[in-house]
């Protein structure tokens, strides 16, 4: 159900996540391609590529990209843009993120990128990530993470999980196809549970527009008042330090960078 929704959501929405500055650009990705150090006989998978920008971004640095999604209009764009960039070592495959067509250690690098807080099953994703990994390969995950000690100190247990519910109570009011995002302690326990070693952590500030993003996510009217209201109202307005624009309050996300490898 949650699938079928996040493809009619994101089906429609495909042109815009093909021009969005948010996806397209922002120091995560950059940051993410300098982190791996792709080499140039690699052959990636990019889970949930969306619009194809994290595919598209290792391209020219390794042999072959693999970019997957439930949603064929996103590949459709993704592949335009390829094909826009002279890029022929891109090729694209329906999958889920937690049922991967392909063999095991297929694969040097896996990364997602702003995806995984869809996926119904996040440790079935990867799980399937370490599968098709060879062993000594690597990981790369990039998510919006939820309050945890990690990222917002000298909060107690109680406050940080009150924070974590509300924020992704804000995001799934944004989007119903939103499952839920993950702490950056939680990522790193998940990976390591599914036979990672984690190699690196960080999180990085990512200001969002909020005009831009409420026609993004085609809010209506009485959601987007909600979402403003959310995000004025405490435990949100410490944690996303909303800005009055002219649009409505921009705010701070919170975008988690966790690399792991796989054991030789």
């Amino acid at each position: 159900m949650r699938k079928s929704l996040a493809q009619q959501r994101f089906g429609r929405a495909a042109a815009d996540y093909a021009t969005s500055e948010a996806h397209a650009k922002g120091a995560s990705l950059a940051r993410l391609v300098e982190l791996t150090e792709p080499k140039p006989h690699w052959r990636v998978l990019d889970v949930a590529t969306g619009a194809g920008h994290t595919a598209l971004a290792f391209a020219p640095y390794v042999a072959k990209v693999t970019a997957t999604d439930i949603t064929e209009e996103m590949l459709a764009e993704t592949r335009k843009l390829a094909a826009d960039r002279g890029l022929l070592n891109v090729k694209t495959l329906t999958a889920n993120a937690e049922d991967l067509p392909f063999p095991d250690a297929s694969f040097d690098l896996v990364v997602c990128r702003l995806a995984a807080h869809h996926f119904a099953d996040v440790k079935g994703f990867a799980a399937e990530a370490y599968r098709v990994l060879m062993p000594g390969g690597t990981i790369g995950i990039v998510d919006n993470v939820a309050s945890d000690a990690a990222i917002v100190p000298g909060r107690t247990a109680d406050e940080l999980r009150h924070c974590a519910a509300r924020f992704n109570a804000f995001k799934k009011l944004s989007d119903p196809s939103h499952v839920r995002c993950l702490g950056l302690l939680e990522w790193k326990t998940l990976l390591g549970h599914a036979g990672f070693t984690v190699t690196h952590e960080e999180c990085l500030d990512k200001e969002i527009e909020f005009g831009t993003w409420v026609r993004r996510m085609r809010s209506d009217e009485a959601t987007t008042v909600r979402l403003k209201e959310m995000l004025r109202d405490e435990p949100l307005r410490s944690f996303l330090n909303p800005r009055d624009t002219a649009s409505g309050p921009d705010f701070t996300l919170k975008e988690g960078i966790i690399l792991g490898r796989k054991p030789h």
